[in-house]
């Protein structure tokens, strides 16, 4: 049974930071770092102390973490950023939170002596001898301590303490990986001991030649394990000098966070079939829309805060089925045949909702980036100042880009309307033009919709509901918040500035009125948007030409092969110019090493040329990767350099380092590798962050080029994204927890049985297992509902009973071990 930890966060906004720039301001950003390693950074908001980001990560962590953080910093071109302040969660803390926090946080200092990372190995031992007993420890390595000097690395030292007792190593000079195997001894006193009170402190210091120095991390043992458990060894997690995190009431200003942990145990995919041929059999097979479903019943129990989870878990299980367009006709026939007043049509936050705009994520990022991209790059290129409404606008803005002198008000709402016009013209005109773009599975689901709106609103007046029902979900909930947050559709690395974001926010309304095919204009408060109305509804014709064309499409060209996302060797997962490093060789200065290619990785290869139109390629298969990792920043002196690690026909490693131009994308192109890499089976436990040069390793001094890497590899640590290849069994696994936690309610409404009606749970059980197709399992007088909820409550049991049994395995393989804490 694999274990599955995700960690889920989205940094929404910040407010009342304090200012740290001379205007009064700060350029605030957030980097979030988990446990030591910084997994993202958020966009720079420009002098702003309230910053909104909107940003959210999903992160696969199946070793598990310790801690989460958050650190608000400001941007400076001149000189290191400031930071303004910091928030740390623990696991424990997030995950006892069982909907995850939400809510807002206030900023804490950052006190370097928290500030610790890494991990040291090492054994203790208590011998009893005939005089006096002694405590042995033997410290021998740690691993990824914190940097403490300007060049990127630490003097470390470890010291052993126990009362007043004291003990250190040698000093390992410019590493964080240092390799002491030394063993220090403390005499102690008989009668302290025998009291089983104390705490044997093993802490690690940074030396310093000039001023005090540097704390890097501590571990406690507490003599009673020691006289339990005589021998301890293992890595050991180093810890923060004390939790010094006070709250400072708000003066640093505050985060507002929503952070949820899902941990779960993933049983073989034979346990998981019986619930995904019930969800198979709901829109293959319904006997009648009105009649429930195993579908249907997963609604009635899933909440708001969960439904978007569980629509996209849907969307993905569907996709694997190669049923997507079934699954989301079964749903639009139910929320259509639902409604009565064709203006509400779609307009709730229901699954069938929800489930639709999902699926135009999965299926549609790469058609929006195609029709949306070039134009929301001239937008941000150009940055004119535009205003329509009478009350924002700026006449000093206005004058500042002027070569004539001041403008009037009437000038500024003119040229505005000039240059929205031009743009909501070109957004249009790549939307209409787009047919044979946008991706068949999309139009056929588009066409079924079209049909159930058009046999359900019959009467002439309701003649445009067959298309608002297309265009709301095509323009108001894919193309508009696209062009409203372009950084959240990944359009953009940055934030808009506040006066392009206006120009968005502009368009994004314009936008929604052609959606809504120009009905709802003039009778909104917003009558400053009268100079865009003619070309809104001059454009009416032509999107319903487009819709006409959209749908027209024969329903087989989408076929019933499942659509997984099982790469084909011509897809190219990921493409851009990164920074590669030259072959070894004598190098003068190693950031001149680093030469710019062009990368594409696949499924099968990872390749790079000199430019995007080079036909000569060099290339190394996927299959042959055995790690990918970063690099320290000490190793050429450069930040955001990862290695890429691989096994040549002879079975030799050859490394190769690549430089990415900032955090994030390092983040990205690491999560991509490993994902295209995750089931090889020569992955290394281990690797060397550093680079081995000047004939020893940059991270652990070791001068053998082949000895075993110095720190743990993370090959299952990555990023959640759009386009992930679907896992059927976790995502099976959420629907399952779903249902469980709202069983009771099921069978309370199908079924009126209580949770002690053991007998009738027997009958159940019997009955299904005669014949587990179900149809004549359950007794004749039972309505279809019943059937069904009988089916899925025995389906629930049998899932909540494998998780049981496969847990009790597990604490009996486990041995009793004390390890890292």
């Amino acid at each position: 049974m694999a274990k599955n930890t995700s960690l889920y966060f989205r940094i929404v906004e910040g407010r009342n930071l304090p200012a740290k720039d001379v205007s009064g301001t700060s350029d605030p950003y957030c980097i979030v770092k988990v446990d030591s390693e910084v997994v993202a950074r958020t966009a720079t908001v420009w002098k702003n102390l309230n910053p909104f980001w909107g940003e959210e990560y999903t992160l696969h962590l199946p070793m598990g973490f310790h801690s989460l953080s958050f650190l608000v910093m400001d941007e400076d071109t001149i000189g290191h950023d400031d930071v303004i302040g910091k928030i740390t969660l623990s696991k424990d803390a997030i995950g006892s939170q069982a909907k995850g926090i939400d809510s807002w946080l206030n900023l804490t200092r950052v006190d370097p002596d928290d500030d610790v990372q890494g991990e040291i190995h090492l054994s203790l031992q208590l011998l009893e001898g005939p005089k006096k007993p002694t405590l042995r420890c033997q410290i021998i390595e740690a691993r990824d301590l914190a940097p403490r000097d300007i060049s990127g690395t630490s003097d470390p030292f470890a010291r052993v303490i126990f009362n007043s007792r004291s003990a250190e190593t040698s000093i390992i000079k410019r590493t964080r990986f240092p390799h002491w195997g030394e063993t220090l001894e403390l005499e102690l006193d008989s009668e302290g001991l025998s009291e089983q009170q104390g705490t044997v402190t093993v802490e690690v210091w940074d030396w310093d030649m000039v001023g005090k120095n540097d704390f890097l991390g501590k571990v406690e043992f507490p003599v009673a394990c020691l006289h339990k458990t005589p021998l301890l060894e293992g890595w050991f997690r180093l810890l923060p000098l004390g939790n010094n995190e006070v709250d400072v009431g708000g003066k640093l200003g505050a985060l507002r966070l929503k952070v949820r942990l899902v941990e779960d145990r993933i049983l073989p995919s034979m346990y998981y079939q019986p619930l995904i041929d019930l969800l198979v059999e709901s829109v293959i097979s319904p006997a009648e829309v009105e009649d429930s479903s195993a579908l249907t019943m997963l609604e009635e129990v899933t909440t708001v805060e969960s439904r978007q989870d569980v629509a996209m878990t849907l969307v993905k299980i569907y996709l694997g089925q190669g049923l997507v367009v079934p699954f989301l006709d079964y749903l639009n026939t139910r929320e259509v045949n639902h409604t009565t007043d064709p203006n509400t049509l779609f307009r709730s936050n229901s699954l069938a909702s929800k489930a639709m705009e999902q699926f135009m994520k999965a299926v549609g990022m790469l058609y929006l980036h195609e029709v949306l991209k070039p134009i929301i790059n001239r937008i941000f290129d150009e940055r004119k100042y535009i205003e329509l409404d009478p009350c924002k606008i700026d006449l000093n803005r206005s004058r500042r880009i002027s070569f004539k002198g001041a403008v009037s008000e009437a000038e500024v709402r003119d040229n505005s309307a000039e240059m929205l016009q031009g743009y909501l013209t070109s957004i249009i005109e790549s939307i209409v033009s787009s047919v044979d773009q946008c991706p068949s599975v999309m139009r056929v689901a588009f066409k079924q919709l079209h049909k159930r709106v058009e046999e359900q609103f019959t009467e002439p007046e309701n003649e445009d509901v067959k298309y608002l029902a297309i265009s709301g979900f095509f323009f108001l909930r894919f193309f508009a918040p696209a062009i409203l947050t372009p950084k959240l559709f990944h359009l953009r690395d940055q934030h808009a500035d506040t006066r392009t974001s206006r120009t968005l926010l502009l368009l994004a309304k314009a936008l929604q009125s052609v959606g809504n095919l120009g009905l709802q204009l003039g009778h909104g408060k917003e009558q400053w948007m009268a100079p865009l109305h003619p070309i809104i509804l001059r454009s009416v014709a032509c999107v319903k030409d487009f819709l006409d064309k959209l749908i027209d499409i024969d329903h087989d060209t989408v076929s019933e092969v499942p659509q997984r996302a099982i790469l084909l060797p011509s897809v190219i997962v990921k493409e851009g110019y990164l920074h590669k490093h030259k072959a070894e060789g004598t190098q003068l200065l190693s950031r001149f090493a680093f030469k710019k290619r062009y990368f594409w990785l696949t499924s099968e290869t990872l390749s790079y040329a000199k430019t995007s139109e080079w036909q000569v390629r060099s290339s190394i298969p996927v299959r042959c990767v055995c790690a990918v990792e970063r690099v320290d920043e000490n190793a050429f002196q450069q930040q955001n350099v990862m290695q890429v690690i691989s096994q040549n026909n002879d079975g030799q490693l050859q490394t190769m380092y690549i430089q990415c131009k900032n955090v994030n994308e390092l983040n990205q192109w690491l999560s991509a590798i490993r994902k295209a890499s995750i089931y090889n089976e020569r992955m290394l436990p281990s690797f060397h962050p550093g680079a081995h040069r000047s004939g020893k390793w940059t991270c652990c001094l070791q001068a053998d080029r082949a000895v075993p890497g110095c720190s743990r590899t993370h090959s299952a640590v990555t990023l959640g994204d759009w386009s992930d290849p679907l896992d059927p069994d976790v995502e099976t696994q959420m629907i399952f927890k779903q249902l469980l936690q709202g069983r009771d309610k099921l069978r309370k409404k199908y079924l009126e049985m209580p949770d002690d009606d053991q007998t009738s749970n027997k009958e159940i059980r019997i009955n299904s297992d005669v014949n587990p197709d179900g149809a004549e399992s359950i007794p004749q007088l039972m309505k279809t509902g019943q059937s069904v909820a009988a089916r899925l409550l025995v389906v629930i049991e049998d899932l909540e009973q494998a998780h049981v049994t496969f847990q009790h395995r597990e604490k009996e393989d486990t041995p009793s071990v004390i390890l890292n804490p």
